[in-house]
């Protein structure tokens, strides 16, 4: 008897890259290995700005004859017209694809694909699936591990990856080489210049606006609040200002760190 709960991610939609080039061409540009990535894996990457700022989330689902990219549905287009500004002369189709996404956690799912960021989050399927909740009862399961979600999280251009945990969620390979971005993310990773991450508020009640200020006893600014529901959110916040009492707009707030990112 079925136990795991699944959900249709209607928030996420897929591209399809194929063609003789689709992996040289995403490994040029990803954060993640796609060289290494065998049919019907998964991996978790982004796709940067040259500064090194974030400008796309997503998966990479490997196949024999291409890819799979599951990203944020309100961005799809965005990013074909991005993908197809750096194909040049590499041999590759970019299109949109019609399968669903889902998500299922509590149990493993056979025919699931385990989410690469973290197993606690479950699994993830491209397809067909029976439903019986929906996708704010995933999104529910996410915010209580922790785990930003950077399509809603992240402001374009303006977040680094890092800032996202994406180093901490197996969504950077600091050793597959050049990537759009690389520069940028490998100093500051080198360097351990990571003044800001985003990270779970608990409070009372229902979510401050997005972009409300959190502030120290002192009233220094101690970061923002990002997306979240009644009693928690995500929060970009300054690691050094963390420790203290804390409030958002008159209301206490803690910064709470997840087990994972100790593990």
């Amino acid at each position: 008897m079925r136990t795991m709960p699944i959900a249709r991610l209607d928030s996420r939609a897929l591209i399809r890259v194929t063609g003789p080039d689709w992996r040289s061409f995403l490994q040029g540009l990803l954060t993640n290995d796609v060289d290494s990535l065998e049919d019907g894996g998964l991996r978790f990457a982004a796709l940067l700005t040259p500064q090194g700022k974030l400008l796309f989330d997503l998966f990479v689902v490997g196949g024999s004859g291409g890819a799979l990219l599951d990203v944020a549905a309100d961005r799809r287009a965005a990013l074909v017209q991005r993908l197809t500004l750096y194909k040049l002369r590499a041999k590759v189709e970019i299109a949109p694809a019609a399968e669903a996404v889902f998500a299922a956690w509590a149990d493993a799912l056979d025919g699931g694909m385990t989410d690469p960021r973290l197993a606690a989050l479950g699994s993830r399927i491209y397809g067909e699936a029976a439903l019986d909740v929906d996708e704010a009862a995933y999104e529910a399961h996410r915010l209580a591990l922790g785990v930003p979600d950077p399509a809603r999280d992240a402001i374009a251009d303006k977040t680094y990856p890092i800032e996202a945990n994406f180093d901490l969620l197996n969504g950077i390979d600091f050793q597959k080489g050049c990537f759009v971005g690389q520069e940028t993310t490998s100093r500051m990773k080198r360097r351990g210049a990571i003044k800001n991450r985003m990270l779970p508020i608990a409070f009372e009640g229902p979510p401050p606006p997005f972009g409300a200020e959190i502030l120290t006893e002192g009233q220094l600014r101690a970061g923002e609040v990002l997306t979240g529901r009644d009693g928690r959110a995500m929060a970009l916040v300054r690691l050094d200002r963390v420790d203290g009492p804390l409030v958002v707009e008159g209301r206490p707030v803690r910064v709470e760190h997840p087990g994972w990112m100790s593990e």
